[in-house]
């Protein structure tokens, strides 16, 4: 099976575009969600969870989800997931914005977004 990366990480991009296929966009948090979940729509699967790590929504500002390359059939397990996903996110993000970081924190959170697709993809 072939994989897409979704995300907002330019580090993701800049390390994997040459070994997977990545689609970076210049957004938030939320949007790469809702990017994820219009590809869902369009049969699309969901590889790895949308929130996975340790790291709250509302604390980075940087999310890479990996999805199928290949469309199938709408894949409902996939719908509930980002739709609960997007759900808990809102719910961070409305009680605790995230911060201003410094260029050296969101350096930080870069490496440990692309940290945590990296694993995915091994």
């Amino acid at each position: 099976m072939k994989e897409i990366i979704i995300t907002n990480n330019p580090l993701v991009k800049e390390e994997l575009e040459k070994i997977i296929k990545v689609e970076y966009y210049y957004t938030d948090y939320m949007e790469i969600l809702k990017k994820v979940r219009d590809r869902i729509h369009k049969g699309h699967k969901l590889l790895t969870h949308p929130l996975s790590g340790s790291i709250k929504p509302n604390e980075t500002p940087y999310k890479s989800i990996m999805i199928s390359m290949d469309k199938d059939d709408l894949d409902t397990d996939s719908l509930i997931t980002i739709e609960n996903s997007i759900h808990t996110a809102k719910k961070f993000i409305k009680d605790f914005k995230t911060p201003d970081w410094s260029e050296e924190i969101l350096s930080d959170f870069q490496t440990i977004d692309l940290t945590l697709i990296k694993n995915a993809i091994k």
